[in-house]
């Protein structure tokens, strides 16, 4: 069995989990989050206390049993904690603005960039050119903040576009004429 489905998961005080067959329901102060287990991964809740083991020794269902712990921890911290992934606009010009459930952005096109943000994500602009997505659900929160930071990605010799807060862009030196 793999090192990380080993570990079991502590359930938090304020989290209720539901396990029916093999869909688990994770409620807690955020929201709610539901997925569904793959039929190789066994799940099993006792005392507040989640664990995790793979149906048959394949290889395969000991990854989807390391894969299905990481993904209901992050179910866990995702209803206790929350996510976020800040963005940075790094160019003249370049600033975002969040009007009601529409981020328009102005990258240096031609035309401006009206994003519009989905229901279970939250948005916030804390000045013109930083971005905070947050939600309660990894895997969304990451999509939005990529999509957002695919209208234009960093470029490699001004560093302009948009990229993650921590990132760091490897800069290439200018072209030189012989």
């Amino acid at each position: 069995m793999s090192r990380i489905a080993k570990s079991p998961i502590s359930i938090p005080q304020g989290v209720k989990v539901n396990l029916q067959g093999q869909s688990i329901t994770v409620e807690g102060p955020k929201g709610r989050l539901e997925r569904n287990i793959h039929q190789e991964v066994e799940l099993k809740l006792d005392e507040n206390v989640l664990t995790f083991a793979s149906r048959s020794k394949t290889k395969k269902s000991s990854a989807l049993a390391g894969t299905t712990r990481a993904l209901v921890n992050n179910m866990m911290l995702g209803v206790t904690n929350g996510f976020e992934k800040k963005l940075k606009l790094i160019g003249v010009g370049y600033r975002a603005e969040l009007q009601g459930k529409t981020l328009n952005l102005t990258l240096g096109f031609s035309h401006p960039i009206s994003f519009e943000v989905p229901d279970a994500i939250s948005i916030e602009t804390p000045s013109q050119t930083e971005i905070v997505v947050k939600g309660i659900d990894k895997q969304k929160v990451g999509q939005i903040a990529a999509n957002i930071r695919a209208y234009r990605p960093p470029e490699p010799y001004k560093g302009k576009g948009v990229r993650y807060a921590d990132e760091v862009i490897m800069m290439k030196e200018v072209k030189k004429k012989k």
